[in-house]
Order: C-alpha cells, then structure tokens, then sequence
C-alpha cells in the first residue's frame, strides 16, 4: 500500500450560502480583459478579440471578512473585483446554452495583482505567474446557488477603499457573457464541479497598502470585504 513522503494539502473549498456543505476547489481560471473601460485603462484594444485566460492556484483562496497580509515581493499591491463562476456539472466543448446550465453558482471575488511584477513580466513576454498566482490572490466570498439567484447578465459592481468608491461598472458591461465565456473555456479544457472562472473587472482598478479596507459589491447580490494588513 503506498503512502505520502508528506500530508496531503488540505482541499480548497468555499463555504455555500445556506448551507453546511462546502465546495471544493480544483481550479481557478482568470478572464483578461473582460470589461472594455478597464481593457483601455490597461492599453489594450476592447474590439471583442478573443478571451484569454490566465490561472491561480486553488491554494490562493482567501475567504471574505478577514485579513490577508501585504503580499511579498511588490511594491504595488491593486485589487481587481470580479464575478466569480462556480461550474456544477462536467461540460466540454459546450454550445452558450449548454455552458449555462453547467453554472452551479456565483460568488464576489478579488483578483488580486502584483501589478509591478505583472508588468514586467508583459514587458519581455514573460508568463504573469508571479504577478497573478500567489497565497491570498483570490478573495472570495460565500458562494450562491443559481437556483436561488437566477442568472446574473446585469447589476451594478463597485468597490471602494477606506469608504471612497474606486470602481463602478455593470455586468452587463461584460465584453463575453457568462455562457460566452464558459463555452469559449469548455473548447480548452474539461471542465468540472471544482472550476472557479473569475470573470473579469470593471474599470478603476489601483493599489492598496497596509491599513487599507476594502468593500466590493455586487448589486443584489452579496458583499465582500477584506483588509490589507502588514507584509510578512
């Protein structure tokens, strides 16, 4: 019989509204540029060029309502907020309609960027690992069933720091809908109960330091908030 030379991680999960149970994390996919205003704001041409797509460790997840430290490494720390998807049944290379009943719920989240690292990494074609992909990058708050929320095409997103709003969009201001993008992903991978899919953010995006609190929402939805604390 074999066994592990170390434990086992312990599995990323995210807790369910209502509910005891918890969902478990396997993979987290990162939609670029999903908003035209922010497209602009980070040089890019909005014209419906294809998704993109970069990933995050399912050990990145920070529930909402607590604390993360400042993350090492950066000197310019920017929150990204963000639609999250959770996938509930298996779907490859799915029509629009087909991805939209493999949606099992929604959550707010944080993308959260070492933009300095990302853009260095841009500037000589490197891959953004560094700048995306690290402990505490993935805020989220408690995940919704879509049976209880509906589909989500439209609603205000915000979200402020120390109370002063610094992005305000819609979700209907998305350049792929939620369909959109999940059918375009299934045509890559195999997609499964456990895939996160952040969908992408509005304009406003900027750095935060150590003291700051954030407060993203989304309109009659649910409401997440963190606070940036010291560097370890």
């Amino acid at each position: 019989m074999s066994t592990y030379l170390f434990p086992p991680a312990p599995q990323a999960a995210v807790a369910v509204r209502g509910s005891d149970a918890l969902y478990a994390v396997s993979r987290i996919f990162c939609v670029g540029r999903n908003y035209a205003a922010h497209a602009r704001e980070m040089g890019s041409d909005p014209d419906r060029e294809p998704p993109f797509y970069f990933t995050k460790p399912a050990s990145a997840l920070a529930p909402s309502g607590g604390t993360i430290p400042y993350a090492p490494g950066t000197k310019n720390l920017h929150y990204e907020m963000e639609l999250v998807v959770a996938i509930g049944k298996p779907v490859f290379k799915a029509t629009p309609e087909q991805a939209a009943d493999a949606v099992w719920g929604y959550a707010a989240g944080l993308d959260m960027t070492r933009r300095d690292l990302q853009n260095e990494a841009k500037a000589i074609g490197r891959p953004w690992d560094l700048g995306k992909g690290f402990e505490h990058s993935a805020v989220i708050t408690e995940l919704v069933p879509r049976s209880e929320q509906g589909e989500l095409s439209k609603g205000a997103i915000t979200l402020s720091v120390n109370g002063v709003e610094k992005q305000r969009g819609d979700l209907s201001d998305m350049i792929w809908s939620i369909p959109e993008l999940v059918a375009n992903l299934s045509q890559f991978y195999h997609l499964e109960p456990g895939d996160l899919i952040y969908t992408g953010t509005p304009e406003g995006v900027g750095p935060v330091k150590p003291g700051d609190k954030i407060v993203g929402v989304i309109e009659g939805f649910g409401e997440l908030t963190i606070t940036i604390g010291d560097a370890e």
